[in-house]
């Protein structure tokens, strides 16, 4: 046993439907562990805004209305996950890879995760935390008209729903997202790419899950 070996810090990728409950998880993770959040969406974003060049880039595709290639994303996504502190503190990679290229891309850039979440809900309770959300348009503030509803009559008179919070809609989009995680988890089992990939059963409590996974990466280093 060597005393002053020091455990790699823990690298995690997630993955849950809309209205999963992945913001939660993520921040939990983040808080208990140290982990460094990496989100593509906020990544994205922040590089348009930073005038960069994979930014400007980006801006010209979603400009045209078309996807951002995965090369740019792929890149925003290295670029993050090499800054020191992603490497000193480990990461967590919250919605990315979303498809099988994607995937390998990460792969062949010797990004490979101790573990692979999926974090799992009935859909009935999905279409019923999407539907039933709302927005104040004055303050932005989220309400539920079930889990959380306004404080009064005057703030629930103004709510508005997204026009994309319908049934028909979330159904699409859940759709859509059970076929890429499915694309995900095929290519990486089919290349031993993930050494873990867990499915986490709603209600999803991500923590007894990451301990026993943080004890056993510590034990083998030091053994």
């Amino acid at each position: 046993v060597v005393g002053s070996a020091k455990a790699e810090p823990l690298r995690i990728m997630i993955s849950g439907a809309p209205a999963s409950g992945k913001g939660t998880q993520c921040q939990l993770i983040t808080q208990k562990y140290g982990l460094v959040h990496v989100a593509a969406g906020d990544l994205l974003r922040a590089e348009i805004a930073s005038g960069s060049e994979n930014g400007r880039r980006a801006r010209e595709y979603m400009e045209q209305g078309q996807l951002v290639p995965d090369e740019i994303v792929v890149m925003m996504v290295k670029e993050r996950l090499l800054q020191p502190d992603s490497k000193e503190k480990g990461w967590l990679l919250d919605g990315y890879p979303r498809s099988s290229s994607q995937a390998i891309a990460l792969k062949e850039l010797g990004f490979k995760p101790d573990l692979f979440i999926l974090l799992e809900v009935p859909e009935e309770i999905l279409v019923e935390r999407v539907v039933g959300r709302r927005l104040d348009p004055i303050t932005g503030k989220i309400y539920h008209l079930k889990y959380s509803p306004p404080e009064t009559q005057e703030i629930a008179s103004r709510l508005t729903q997204r026009f994309d919070d319908t049934e028909e809609k979330v159904k699409l989009r859940l759709n859509t997202h059970h076929q890429n995680v499915e694309a995900v988890l095929s290519i990486a089992r089919y290349h031993k790419m993930y050494p873990h990939i867990w499915s986490v059963q709603y209600p999803c409590h991500t923590d007894p899950y990451l301990l026993g996974l943080k004890m056993k990466i510590s034990a083998d280093i030091l053994i």
